[in-house]
């Protein structure tokens, strides 16, 4: 493996740490708030109270799960 393909390797791998971290669930709920959002105002329809409820919710899911595992 090349000193580039290591780079980027590791590049992506910071990324997916950063955005992801330990909990998938939080960062699906935020990709989901935002395109909800997006797709709502794109569409005249105001929209900025779903992200808190959709941030909540996945919390909620998130933490649910984390107290069945431990």
């Amino acid at each position: 493996m090349g000193a580039v393909a290591r780079a980027l390797a590791a590049f992506g791998r910071f990324w997916w740490d950063f955005v992801v971290g330990d909990d998938v669930t939080i960062a699906i709920g935020v990709v989901c708030g935002l395109g909800t959002v997006a797709v709502l105002h794109a569409a005249k329809v105001p929209a900025w109270w779903i992200l808190p409820i959709i941030w909540a919710v996945a919390l909620a899911w998130s933490l649910g799960r984390a107290a069945r595992r431990g």
